[in-house]
């Protein structure tokens, strides 16, 4: 019986950090790293970028989001969480990252508006979520 009593909260963790969008009163974003510290903090929407920067479809959506930034004449930020960075793990733990690329924004207030799901996600449906966020 202890077995299922450790199952279910971690269960209902992962759900919580699935590729759903979450309302108004979404969970705030964690503070993990340093960089994620600075750059929430800046009130502007961010896209929080986990990746590997030495893996191809990590460096492909790197380009896209550069594109996306310069487009935009930077009115979001973007914060990296990187893989190969010991400092970055708890990021991971804390945001539910299991797979990568993984994309996470976060609106001007800081609370979670939308997890992607992992992989390579286009100009189009990031610039989408960012007009449809606080």
């Amino acid at each position: 019986m202890g077995g299922i009593a450790m199952v279910v909260p971690l269960i209902a963790a992962m759900l919580a950090f699935t590729g759903c969008e979450s309302g108004a009163g979404g969970t705030t974003a964690p503070l993990s790293t340093p960089e994620l510290k600075q750059v929430l903090g800046g009130g502007k929407k961010t896209i929080v970028f986990f990746l590997n920067p030495q893996g191809g479809p990590c460096k492909a959506q790197n380009e896209v989001l550069t594109k996306l930034h310069n487009d935009r004449g930077g009115n979001f930020s973007t914060a990296y969480v990187n893989a190969m960075n010991p400092a970055d793990q708890q990021a991971f733990y804390d945001y539910g990252v299991r797979s990568l690329p993984t994309v996470v924004l976060v609106d001007s207030r800081g609370k979670i508006s939308r997890s992607f799901p992992p992989g390579i996600q286009t100009y189009e449906a990031l610039a989408k979520a960012l007009d449809g966020a606080p």
